[in-house]
């Protein structure tokens, strides 16, 4: 595919927004699958002043680049802002999104009607598999907190990074 002006292939790109405080499985899994329908993945960290994380936004940027850095084609950074606008910045026509729940959707589904309206930027919702179906990374570091085993929902160098912050090793 060669778009009329360009010299080269035209790349379908995409990005997958969240906070990522930290990254999970469930994440990944959505990233992976993003990353196998897409030439380019932007995978965006969304500054929210108004909220503290666990983890620095740099040090979120760190862990999901370590994690991803397998697919090959996959950008990491941060933005504060309106999503529409990094995607208009960057010529990005489509965001993907997991959906664990019927709830996520009902959400979901009016933000891309509005982030439609503002941009015309097209929102693909994909369903998380079943196995990480009740994941968030709220869950993950309470369970983490309290000493609980979470090896099986976050990628290695993340459960080294949580069990480090809370003091848990």
């Amino acid at each position: 595919m060669t778009g009329p002006e360009s010299e080269g292939p035209l790349l379908r790109r995409a990005v997958c927004p969240g906070s990522f405080d930290p990254i999970t499985n469930g994440h990944l899994d959505i990233i992976a699958r993003a990353s196998r329908l897409y030439d380019v993945v932007h995978v965006v960290v969304m500054i929210n002043q108004a909220k503290k994380g666990l983890f620095s936004v740099e040090e979120r940027i760190e862990l999901i680049r370590e994690v991803t850095a397998d697919y090959g084609n996959v950008q990491v950074e941060a933005y504060h802002g309106l999503l529409v606008d990094f995607c208009k910045q960057r010529d990005i026509p489509a965001i993907v999104k997991g959906l664990r729940a019927v709830s996520d959707f009902d959400y979901e589904l009016q933000m891309a009607q509005m982030n439609n309206g503002l941009s015309g930027v097209e929102t693909l919702f994909i369903p998380t598999s079943p196995t990480y179906s009740f994941l968030s990374s709220s869950l993950v570091k309470e369970v983490a907190n309290w000493g609980g085993d979470i090896s099986h929902l976050v990628p290695p160098v993340v459960l080294e990074a949580l069990t480090e912050r809370l003091g848990k090793g």
